[in-house]
């Protein structure tokens, strides 16, 4: 079917927007020698690995849930590619069978590194550090470098359990600081890792640059990642992976939704059947105003409303947007960059539907992938 067919509500995802972007990280990994991965906890969009493995090197996960994802969709389906994890807390039922499914296993503490490194007999083991060095702007929850952090460990712990000599199956060392950013916070970030971590990037075998680079975004300097990332592969000889969630799908997918009434309380009220709690929970808990299309911000065009939702959260409350047309009953409205954190963190909170899931190919045909229904709701609680 074409696009303006598709049923409400529901998640589109543009294979030719994503093949954009996979070509601009696959260039990176040629013209660097970097290794790229996908963020699953971003895009788990599955049925899309094969392809994304035509272009990257491979998936990383969170857990046991995303690195088994991983394994069984993209390792197994596509020639020499990579799978790991990082989690800040791992059970110990589950390391056997990580270590039998992951290339590279990341510990978030000494506490576990001690408690867990013995079940690593196939992955390559590796630590997350904090550089303690905060790059975010005004979003505390997204940043692993803020004061109290459960995230990576310090260099004083380092030095305090290891001195300046690693245990030998240490092969390297993961950080995460960035969200959304650009490449000059990595460049920044960069010189703090080397500062305080230098003694043990010399004994390593490759390091981690973590997620939150925005790449595929158009005023991306990728100029400068080449930069730091030829740096540090000259500096020490390690190899570098990037991780990133955001820049495979960025702008990559939609979120189609209708209209079902319009109330009037001092001001116009777009009552829809998505619903920004249910659909895409980022746009309260970061948060944001998602970018849609032919809308303008408030005074911009003459028609003005607000975008809410069916449920009975008063403050499901997407957001207040113009338009130059009077927008009616029955319109359909399309939100932008849909694809990343909305899969992936929806839910079923009073029963709201959960949105079909539709693969648009280059051509334009849309195809249902996935279409939800009653006993989907029903049958998560029993």
């Amino acid at each position: 079917m074409r696009f303006e067919e598709l049923e409400t509500p529901c998640y589109v995802i543009d294979e030719k927007k994503l093949k954009h972007n996979l070509t601009i990280l696959s260039r990176l990994e040629k013209d660097t020698g970097c290794h790229i991965l996908l963020a699953q906890k971003a895009f788990s969009y599955y049925p899309a690995y094969p392809l994304i493995g035509q272009y990257i090197s491979g998936t990383t996960a969170s857990g046991l849930f995303e690195a088994k994802l991983g394994y069984e969709e993209l390792k197994l389906k596509v020639e020499n590619k990579e799978n790991h994890v990082f989690c800040p807390g791992y059970k110990a039922c589950e390391m056997d069978e990580l270590d039998e499914i992951c290339d590279h296993l990341i510990f978030n503490s000494l506490t576990q590194y001690e408690k867990l490194h013995g079940y690593c007999k196939k992955s390559s083991v590796g630590l997350r550090i904090n550089p303690e060095c905060s790059t975010q702007d005004g979003h505390a929850i997204y940043d692993p470098c803020a004061p109290f952090s459960r995230l990576g460990i310090r260099v004083d712990e380092l030095k305090q359990k290891f001195g300046k000599k690693l245990p030998k199956d240490i092969e390297g060392m993961h950080f995460h600081t960035l969200c959304e950013q650009n490449s000059d916070d990595l460049d920044k970030t960069l010189s703090v890792v080397e500062e305080k971590f230098q003694d043990y990037l010399k004994q390593i075998k490759w390091i981690n640059f973590g997620g939150g680079h925005h790449i595929t975004r158009c005023d991306y300097d990728l100029e400068l990642l080449k930069k730091c990332i030829v740096r540090m592969q000259e500096k020490y000889g390690v190899n570098v992976y990037l991780e990133p969630g955001e820049a495979i799908a960025l702008n990559a997918g939609y979120f189609v939704t209708q209209v079902v009434d319009v109330v009037h309380n001092e001001m116009d009220i777009l009552i829809l059947d998505g619903s920004a709690a249910c659909h895409m929970p980022d746009v309260l808990e970061m948060p944001y105003r998602p970018p849609l299309k032919n809308s303008g911000e408030v005074g911009e065009k003459k028609y003005l409303y607000r975008l809410a939702s069916s449920t009975c959260l008063a403050g499901d409350i997407i957001g207040d947007y113009s338009f130059d047309k009077e927008i009616k009953i029955g319109d359909k409205l399309v939100f932008e960059d849909m694809a990343i954190y909305s899969m992936v963190k929806n839910n079923t909170f009073n029963g709201m539907p959960l949105p079909d899931i539709v693969y648009m190919n280059e051509c334009g045909e849309c195809h249902i992938q996935k279409a939800f229904c009653y006993s989907d709701f029903k049958h998560r609680l029993g």
